[in-house]
């Protein structure tokens, strides 16, 4: 998923995959994996889209809070509302000792979506 800026440039924002269809609009999973880690506490975060009745998908965190640190999921809700549209602040935060990996490190999000 990219964004053209006025002047023609072109920004890479997400893997079409990674996308969330939340009540109709896509929201790019990084954008709110960004917005959480500027909070002292997310040492790790992945967002993912959960089926729900109502949204289609209801964007969920999943974040390993850094060692001597805590947080509440208020919290760290209430950190990004400032910081991104209201429609791509997650209706859910679960706190997880760390995230699923493939054997290279690579970040398995559809493990998190099986949790659903």
């Amino acid at each position: 998923m990219v964004t053209r800026d006025a002047e023609g440039f072109i920004t890479v924002v997400d893997r079409i995959k990674d996308v969330i269809n939340t009540g109709g609009i896509l929201v790019a999973s990084r954008e709110v994996e960004d917005a959480l880690y500027t909070h002292a506490a997310v040492a790790e975060v992945a967002v993912v889209g959960m089926p729900d009745e109502r949204w289609i998908e209801a964007i969920t965190a999943f974040v390993v809070v850094r060692p001597g640190h805590e947080a509440t999921p208020d919290e760290l809700i209430a950190h990004v509302k400032g910081m991104i549209a209201a429609f791509k602040v997650p209706k859910r935060v679960e706190f997880v000792d760390e995230l699923p990996r493939n054997q290279s490190g690579k970040l398995l999000k559809r493990e998190l979506r099986a949790r659903g």
